[in-house]
């Protein structure tokens, strides 16, 4: 007798996590349906995977795509998508846990962001509340937070990578003494398709804690051993303020201007897990501590090819720093 596999869609396939779930969701069992607004785009780049066309703020798209799914994986944010992306990000959960309910899935797991000791940027609010709108729909939702998750592809890995490869000298702000528990991105893929699984009587939410508390100086150190670099020559500026931060963070890494500002602001402060319980609901105590995680990343970059431009050149330059 053939058993039917279950059907799991995944929103943000195309993106950083979601490309990196998708072939543990499949070698799980699960029979995926990937969401995208560019289907041709998405099928050129991983013509294997069963896609669907649609935005998540579209109410007739999600109830196409949620029909006959068991499950839901909501990976999507709208972080620099224009100065309303907040409430479009509130609107589109509302929507989405809606159209959820009406098609009968059982379980949504959404990815979100660690609660902040403060205010927090207005990304890592939004994250928050579609975290609470979600968890407020009729479906049961898992909602599990993490800080900055290390891997290729990862916007804030990208920005920490580029500050350690390219700034020998560099000023140091007051918030680099803020502290976060960064995660690997092998890890988060092992909780996302678990959460799937771990028994849920009610909504709930998780903080995903990487093994180590670091200030953002010790992440841009252990960086740049990591990648044979001497660690910079920093100078102490404790007045120099996030939006100034974000300008030279702008000129020097790759990131998207209006991302790279988001993140500055969301290290202003310390993004500390409350408690580390998930690993162990999921028995997964074990983490990749933050110099392995980044060693991973870079041997992923080194596959796609070397950096282009005048930074891949300066970097290059850098290298004989390695052999010393």
């Amino acid at each position: 007798m053939t058993i039917a596999r279950r059907t799991v869609l995944l929103t943000g396939a195309t993106g950083f996590v979601g490309g990196a779930v998708a072939p543990a969701l499949s070698a799980a069992g699960w029979q995926l349906r990937c969401m995208t607004r560019d289907v041709a785009r998405a099928r050129r780049r991983a013509p294997a995977l069963a896609w669907i066309e649609g935005d998540v703020g579209d109410a007739a798209a999600c109830a196409s795509a949620l029909a006959g799914c068991d499950a839901a994986l909501y990976l999507v944010h709208g972080i620099g998508e224009g100065p309303d992306y907040h409430a479009h990000e509130v609107a589109a959960a509302h929507g989405f846990a809606e159209a959820a309910a009406t098609a009968g899935v059982t379980r949504i797991v959404y990815l979100g962001g660690v609660a902040p000791s403060g205010a927090g940027s207005e990304h890592l609010r939004s994250r928050l509340e579609v975290g609470e709108v979600l968890r407020a729909g009729a479906v049961p939702v898992l909602e599990l937070r993490a800080s900055m998750i290390v891997g290729h592809g990862s916007l804030s890995w990208l920005i920490v990578r580029d500050l350690a490869a390219r700034l020998p000298v560099m000023v140091l702000p007051r918030w680099l003494a803020s502290r976060t528990e960064p995660v690997a991105i092998d890890d988060v893929v092992v909780a996302l398709v678990r959460a799937l699984e771990v028994p849920l009587s009610e909504s709930a939410w998780f903080d995903l804690p990487g093994p180590e508390a670091l200030s953002g100086k010790e992440i841009l150190d252990a960086t740049t051993k990591v990648m044979g670099l001497r660690a910079p020559h920093t100078i102490a500026v404790p007045l120099l303020t996030p939006h100034l931060s974000s300008l030279w963070v702008r000129f020097v890494t790759r990131a998207k201007w209006s991302v790279a500002r988001e993140v500055v602001v969301g290290l202003t402060e310390d993004l500390l897990a409350r408690d580390a319980t998930f690993w162990e609901h999921i028995a997964h105590p074990t983490r990749l501590p933050f110099a392995e995680a980044a060693r991973r990343a870079l041997a992923a970059e080194r596959v796609d090819g070397k950096v282009r431009g005048a930074w891949g050149v300066f970097e290059r330059l850098r290298e004989p720093t390695r052999r010393a």
